[in-house]
């Protein structure tokens, strides 16, 4: 359970806790393939480089010249066929082609099918990160409740400072459902 000390330190870090969850939604939302090209579709995953695990972002640049291609140029001409098998085994089904100097990343158009399970796991990710900004309010209104029990605030402030985090929840809430609508009518718009 969280500790606070006033109704300003609870309020707070409501703002804050939430705004992580809608922070971690927004980065997890990037890493969905829509059928159109981004480099942060392939900040997941990782390169053995030398013995070491490394993002691909770190062992070259990445560039998207048309709207269904990511381009990689490698600082190190030797990790090409690492950064090839790594983007061939990781779970976004892309297969890249190299020419010796880049990997060209196509990503193709998305099937219908293949719409509506991605639509499924955003709903699905939307879910849980509603639950974490439930779990903050909950979190949060326990240690205000508690507070007002040791009497250490006033029954009036109590109020206050639950409708208040009430009126955070509901605005994070509705930041989390607009990124998930967005995201929704980015994979089912058909190119």
């Amino acid at each position: 359970m969280t500790v606070i000390a006033d109704s300003k330190t609870a309020l707070a870090q409501t703002k804050v806790r939430m705004e992580k969850a809608v922070e971690d939604f927004r980065k997890e939302l990037t890493t969905i393939r829509t059928g159109r090209a981004n480099v942060s579709l392939l900040d997941h995953i990782r390169v053995d480089y030398h013995g070491t695990q490394m993002p691909v972002n770190q062992l070259g640049n990445l560039t998207v010249p048309e709207a269904t291609t990511i381009v990689i140029s490698p600082w190190d001409p030797g990790a090409l066929p690492a950064i090839d098998k790594a983007i061939r085994t990781s779970d976004l089904g892309l297969n890249p082609s190299s020419d010796g100097k880049v990997i060209r990343v196509p990503i193709p158009s998305l099937t219908e099918d293949r719409r509506k399970d991605l639509v499924k796991h955003v709903h699905k990710v939307l879910e849980n990160h509603r639950t974490a900004v439930r779990n903050v309010r909950r979190d949060l209104k326990e240690a205000v409740e508690k507070l007002e029990k040791e009497k250490k605030m006033s029954e009036d402030e109590k109020k206050r400072t639950l409708d208040e985090i009430e009126k955070i929840t509901h605005q994070e809430t509705k930041k989390i459902e607009d990124l998930s609508a967005a995201k929704e009518s980015e994979i089912l718009e058909f190119k």
